[in-house]
């Protein structure tokens, strides 16, 4: 993302319908370089849309819950709704959800076996967080299968994003027991996206799950930076909430 874009975008998602005009007032760009970008950025094409009164918003709603994130999830909803659906139910909303944000549901690669297994992390994960938090935790939102993907230079596609009041945890799983670097990297490079879909009061998580792991819990290098994320398995993945909310403390 180049960052003027990046601006834009976030100032059009914090906003319940703007104008170009008062986008280029509030960041101090010239109104052709703000429409240039409105209208030919792949990123906008992805998030935005425009009214027939010229207003641009953002297609996911910076409100709770946040609207408009089934756009581009398969499935999303509140935790208590998600736990009270037994596995089937849940696999047939995800099976028609995928088919909707254009996911292609090919099994021959295991595709609905690595559903069921994420589901199974995330009911034995709020399992432990309702011991710690009780029931306020099942107000926080869920989303499996996010894909961005409606413009042909933005592809972004995150496992589960699980969403308190102030946090969006961004779960990459994959069925492995040890720390691949590119694979850190994948985790990572959705932050900049959910950063503008969310909006400036939400802190963006990003933790690689290796769900064939036992007892991990560390944080792996982005790349060749001096940042690092949360690594873990299936079974600690308390620990990495804990170690960002702090409720053990």
């Amino acid at each position: 993302m180049r960052e003027p874009e990046r601006e834009i975008c976030a100032v059009v998602c914090a906003h319940d319908g703007i104008k170009a005009r008062e986008i280029a007032k509030e960041l101090g760009l010239d109104r052709l370089t703000v429409n240039h970008i409105l209208f030919r950025s792949p990123l906008m094409k992805e998030l935005c849309w425009q009214d027939r009164q010229y207003r641009w918003h953002g297609i996911v709603r910076q409100t709770r819950p946040h609207t408009g994130l089934e756009e581009f999830a398969a499935y999303t909803d509140s935790v208590r709704a998600f736990l009270a659906l037994d596995e089937e139910a849940w696999m047939e909303q995800m099976t028609a959800g995928c088919v909707n944000i254009g996911r292609n549901v090919n099994d021959t690669r295991g595709l609905l076996h690595s559903f069921r297994d994420c589901r199974e992390q995330m009911i034995a994960l709020f399992a432990d967080l309702r011991q710690m938090l009780g029931e306020s935790c099942l107000g926080w939102e869920i989303a499996f299968e996010l894909r961005l993907k409606r413009s042909r230079h933005v592809r972004i596609y995150a496992d589960v994003l699980v969403i308190t009041e102030d946090r969006v945890f961004s779960l990459e799983f994959k069925m492995k027991d040890s720390v691949e670097p590119e694979e850190v990297l994948q985790a990572a490079k959705y932050a900049p996206y959910l950063e503008i879909v969310f909006g400036k009061d939400y802190e963006i998580i990003p933790v690689l799950v290796l769900t064939k792991g036992r007892e991990l819990f560390t944080f792996a290098a982005i790349g060749e930076t001096d940042r690092v994320l949360p690594v873990c398995s299936g079974d600690m993945l308390f620990n990495v909430f804990d170690e960002y909310i702090g409720f053990l403390q």
